[in-house]
């Protein structure tokens, strides 16, 4: 099989300029090219990109890689054993990496050659999350590794959302509310009751379609999940809100609800900080705020105040993003919007 180099950047997580410049200074030439020129890549290409990684991962420069590469005849299971003992000092964040590696390193000592699909993982596992987060953010997320007891709760809460959908369960049903209400709650566990992590994790999952088969979440899954999630909120302001008033808030209220976990992330920063309330930058985090806030709950005065007492009463309306320190806080920067 081989992989044009679109396939092999996409895959493995790389940039075609990245594989572009391998190949313009010796390091990676495809064994092959298409009648037009275009780059073919086969197992023996990639099982070499695997090495480029795992050296650069030692601390090597391009030129020194190309340096040992071409001087030396060490096994690529004696290479995959020393990346494991590099490895194990960071096992938190590494244990996904750690068993592909392993995997590997047993194929290659009993002489077989592994699939393709073997190295392509592996290169996913090295590149893939070292995009999103630091190496702090990654060891308090353990759920992304396949061995964990979190990775297994996952698993068994996928499944279920999978079954409801196949059973054509709707968000509005209180099955799939409660499906929400675990699912939500996991997700506060899993990030520490981090909105920075959760906003990571989401633009994660939307970005890498490989992330979301091999975790066997789809996009209808995270939709009905989100859609429920909503549905629980929605019952809330229904009870505390003319009709009117809510006819708005049904039609709005899930329009730029990507848009609070990034904010709240930002607005806990500056809390930390120690960022003056009437900062210019806080003032910037309140502006976005209001203009996130009025998005749903209109510009009449009387509505805003009865969505915000919801918001401070209502149980399922409040998130452990966002305590008492964070309310004073962000009240704070409010106030200095507008002084006496």
């Amino acid at each position: 099989m081989l992989l044009k180099i679109g396939e092999l950047a996409r895959q493995c997580g790389l940039t075609v300029r990245t594989l572009h410049h391998y190949d313009d200074i010796g390091l990676l030439t495809p064994s092959a090219r298409t009648e037009s020129g275009y780059r073919l890549y086969d197992r023996t290409d990639i099982a070499r990109l695997y090495q480029i990684q795992a050296l650069q991962r030692f601390g090597l420069s391009l030129a020194g890689i190309g340096a040992f590469l071409a001087g030396t005849d060490l096994p690529l299971a004696s290479l995959v054993d020393k990346q494991l003992h590099m490895l194990e000092d960071q096992i938190q964040r590494a244990t996904r990496l750690h068993e592909r590696l392993s995997r590997l390193r047993d194929q290659l000592t009993r002489g077989e050659e592994p699939e393709l699909a073997d190295w392509l993982t592996t290169l996913e596992s090295m590149t893939m999350y070292d995009k999103y987060f630091s190496e702090d953010e990654l060891e308090r997320l353990a759920f992304l590794y396949p061995d964990t007891r979190e990775a297994a709760e996952w698993r068994d809460l996928a499944a279920e959302v999978r079954e409801a959908l196949e059973r054509n369960v709707t968000p509005r049903e209180p099955e799939a509310q409660v499906l929400a209400r675990r699912w939500m709650a996991l997700l506060e566990r899993d990030t520490a009751g981090s909105a920075t992590l959760f906003a990571k994790l989401d633009e994660m999952y939307l970005n890498e379609p490989s992330l979301q088969e091999r975790i066997g979440i789809s996009p209808e899954m995270r939709a009905f999940i989100l859609e429920a999630s909503q549905e629980i909120k929605l019952a809330v302001f229904e009870r505390c809100l003319t009709p009117e008033e809510f006819r708005f808030v049904r039609e709005n209220y899930g329009k730029r609800m990507r848009e609070w976990p990034p904010l709240i992330g930002e607005v806990h920063a500056a809390m930390k900080k120690g960022t003056a309330p009437d900062d210019p930058r806080m003032r910037a985090l309140c502006l976005r705020w209001l203009d996130l806030f009025r998005s749903y709950a209109t510009d009449n005065p009387e509505t805003q105040a009865k969505i915000r007492l919801a918001l401070e009463r209502e149980p399922d309306l409040k998130s452990s993003w966002i305590d008492a320190e964070f309310i004073t806080y962000l009240r704070r920067g409010m106030a200095a919007l507008n002084p006496a």
